[in-house]
């Protein structure tokens, strides 16, 4: 880099000259780097547009290409003693259910637990010995429906109660039955229970060992069941058109329907099973909802005016303005870049073409037509009664949020709960269109990715190209200034020699 002096001896502004001399070269790095900016610009609008877009192709969109989007079906019980899910498999019918019960755990309630020799509760912190068991105990416990399964536990001398009920609570048998145990001091009591409901949970005290502990902490069974103070285990039991089934827990899985008891009643109910005319709505106008939310966003960016009469700002330019003037100016830029742009007017025309598309569907009476949204009642706005963004929006006659079109009748609706089967043709058939063709725009190839509906690849390398053509432009650049500032530092030399010989040859005149 060639020494940049000043002028010192001829009292210009050197540095205001090469500027100006070297103005062209430095519009052309501006021009540069501007491009580069507006091309990063634009890239962060096509990435959050095609994020919107594979959100949309993702959504109900996918869902409703098949039939069984459509297979919604609701259940509905005259009692409050059951709540029901509705599953896919669930067959349209009206049962009658003549009694529930609860399922029930197996449930001990012990006896007052004193220390040795007196009338004194026992505490949570008393220990076993306290109590009168002075060496190790095994107490255990028959589990499951048929008491095959073994539970042991072991307490000690120096264990308190505490100690005991933590071990009752953490033991299990080899195929995972275990129990809950709590010990209320207040009450001087031990209450367990089995884990889990039904009487393949069940379980009973082995009173054939540890007798004498067993009484001192008072859970023999075999006296307690005299007291009524030992709950045996119950399973569930639901009789539906005269058929008892049982279950360990208080849920059914009966022929597509899961039925949970909620309280045990021998008083006769029914239970009903039909199409779920809005779950079908809902589901229709929530892909509505998705469409339009799309379409809006891609017609305001189209419709934009365009970027090009704004140029990207110099630092110049940004040192002689607000921050909000700023601001401003690049929002007008951005808001533009997507403006008439032909592959946005591509992703547009195959969205809009799609929904306008009749298809071939068989009524309930055999009959074949060609049916539209507009068959339904869906429908856009007149072209000079939309604003312009609004003017690919779909309304559904009859929607109760929509203030445009829910003085209407509501023919969708109408269509759903008469002939559902025909419904969800259009609307499988409708759906294939739509994903078909966003999935063709969204293939990749050599200038974009997969699921990407803009040339990603090809602007990732013209960004990279103008890496280059920066490079390049300020290299030009600085290598005019050097020469300027070359050709200024010997004019400045020769002056320099010039008074020099002046102030010499004053001096010699005297």
């Amino acid at each position: 880099m060639t020494n940049r002096i000043t002028g010192l001896n001829s009292g210009l502004d050197t540095e205001s000259l090469i500027t100006a001399l070297t103005q062209n070269y430095k519009t052309r790095v501006d021009k540069q780097t501007g491009g580069q900016t507006r091309l990063s610009w634009k890239q962060d609008i096509w990435k959050s547009t095609n994020k919107n877009i594979v959100s949309f192709y993702n959504g109900k969109l996918s869902d409703m290409r098949f039939s069984t989007a459509f297979n919604k079906k609701t259940s509905k019980a005259s009692s409050n003693a059951v709540s029901i899910t509705t599953g896919e498999n669930a067959m349209i019918s009206s049962s009658t259910v003549s009694k529930t019960s609860l399922a029930k755990a197996a449930y001990l309630t012990g006896n007052k637990i004193t220390k040795d020799g007196s009338d004194e509760l026992a505490t949570k912190g008393t220990k076993m010995s306290e109590l009168g068991i002075t060496e190790e105990t095994t107490i255990s416990f028959k589990m499951g429906k048929d008491g095959a399964e073994a539970l042991n536990i072991t307490i000690g001398p120096n264990d308190d109660m505490n100690d005991l009920v933590s071990k009752l609570n953490s033991a299990t048998t080899d195929n995972g039955l275990g129990l809950t145990a709590n010990y209320d001091e207040k009450q001087g009591r031990l209450y367990i229970a089995s884990e889990k409901t039904g009487e393949e949970n069940a379980f009973t005290v082995d009173t054939s060992t540890s007798a004498a502990a067993l009484s001192i902490l008072g859970i023999n069974t075999d006296e307690l069941e005299q007291a009524s103070q030992y709950q045996e285990a119950e399973d569930a039991e639901l009789v539906m058109n005269g058929v008892s089934y049982t279950s360990a827990s208080n849920t059914f899985e009966i022929n597509g329907l899961s039925i949970s008891i909620n309280s045990s009643t021998n008083e006769e109910f029914t239970i009903t099973t039909s199409n779920d005319t809005s779950g079908i709505y809902d589901m229709v106008k929530e892909y509505l909802s998705q469409y339009n939310s799309l379409i809006q966003k891609l017609d305001t960016l189209y419709n934009a005016d365009k970027a090009d009469k704004y140029d990207i700002l110099t630092s110049d330019q940004k040192d002689e303005m607000t921050e909000d003037e700023i601001s401003d100016w690049n929002t007008k830029i951005k808001s533009g870049l997507l403006a008439k742009d032909s592959t946005l007017y591509n992703v547009i025309q195959a969205l809009k073409e799609s929904m306008q598309k009749g298809f071939e569907v068989t009524d309930a009476n055999g009959k074949t037509s060609t049916m539209y949204l507009s068959t339904f009642g869906i429908n856009t706005k007149g072209y000079f009664e939309a604003e312009e963004n609004e003017r690919g929006l779909y309304h559904i006659d009859g929607d109760e949020d929509d203030d445009y079109s829910k003085a209407n009748a509501d023919k969708l609706a109408a269509a759903i709960a008469s002939d559902p089967d025909a419904v969800a043709s259009f609307f499988t058939q409708l759906s294939r269109e739509v994903y078909g063709k966003l999935g063709d725009l969204m293939k990749g190839s050599q200038y974009s990715s997969a699921y990407t509906v803009y040339e990603d690849k090809l602007m990732a390398s013209q960004y990279s190209d103008y890496n280059t053509q920066i490079s390049k432009a300020e290299e030009a650049l600085e290598k005019k200034q050097d020469y300027y500032y070359s050709k200024f530092a010997a004019m400045e030399k020769a002056l320099s020699k010039i008074n020099s010989s002046s102030s010499s040859l004053g001096s010699m005149l005297g």
